[in-house]
């Protein structure tokens, strides 16, 4: 059984940034859905699911030659639920956990995905691992393949936000040592902060140069070992 397969959401409008389709925007000379998607699959998941929706054809002309699996969803102006049920339903691999990424993420590194793979594997006392930044919830998530079932039988109603929401008990926090899972792309705005950042070096041309190489395992108290 593949160990953590992923889902990556890239069907949204944007419609906060205006006419630029903050899919394409450039994070260190590469198209930002690519930079995520490349980050994913520099982690060592198993299968990644890709759904798109809004501009298709452009998200999928940025993912052409990289081995994920792209799929459709024509509801994507439904809200952000019919593309986690859209993928969810796509998912062919049983496997132990299921992460649900934001295309927009622009600084995720590969070493942020494989801590959170890392302590959901092997220090997460419940179903549903979060990352968190100085107490604020941030993505991408991982849910238990226990819960693909609850959240296909609940429709569009059941979704991961409403399964943490209802079952706090079954949620464990991830302490995270950066900003990246709380930084995201809404807006002109975010883009200019985020060039700033780049500029001070922050974000590196190749963030996944290190393919293959997991980070050290971390607890749910962010402790290695």
């Amino acid at each position: 059984m593949t160990a953590v397969s992923a889902i990556l959401l890239a069907a949204g409008e944007s419609r906060r940034m205006g006419e630029l389709n903050k899919l394409t925007l450039p994070v260190a000379g590469v198209p930002l859905l690519r930079r995520t998607a490349s980050i994913l699959l520099a982690s060592g998941l198993g299968e990644i699911v890709v759904v798109v929706g809004h501009e298709e054809q452009v998200a999928r002309a940025l993912l052409d030659d990289l081995p994920v699996r792209l799929v459709s969803n024509p509801r994507y102006a439904q809200g952000q639920m019919t593309s986690v049920y859209r993928g969810m339903e796509a998912l062919s691999e049983p496997c132990k956990g299921v992460m649900v990424c934001l295309s927009d993420q622009a600084l995720l590194e590969v070493d942020d995905i494989n801590r959170l793979v890392g302590a959901f594997l092997h220090r997460c006392p419940t179903s549903v691992l979060v990352p968190t930044w100085q107490g604020r919830r941030g993505n991408p998530i991982i849910v238990a393949w226990q819960h693909r079932a609850a959240i296909l039988g609940g429709a569009h109603n059941l979704g991961c936000k409403r399964l943490i929401q209802h079952n706090p008990d079954l949620v464990t926090p991830l302490e995270m040592d950066n900003d990246h899972v709380v930084f995201d792309l809404d807006t002109p705005e975010d883009y200019q902060r985020l060039l700033q950042r780049l500029r001070s070096g922050e974000v590196g041309s190749e963030p996944w140069g290190a393919a293959g190489q997991r980070g050290g395992v971390l607890n749910v108290n962010g402790e290695g070992r």
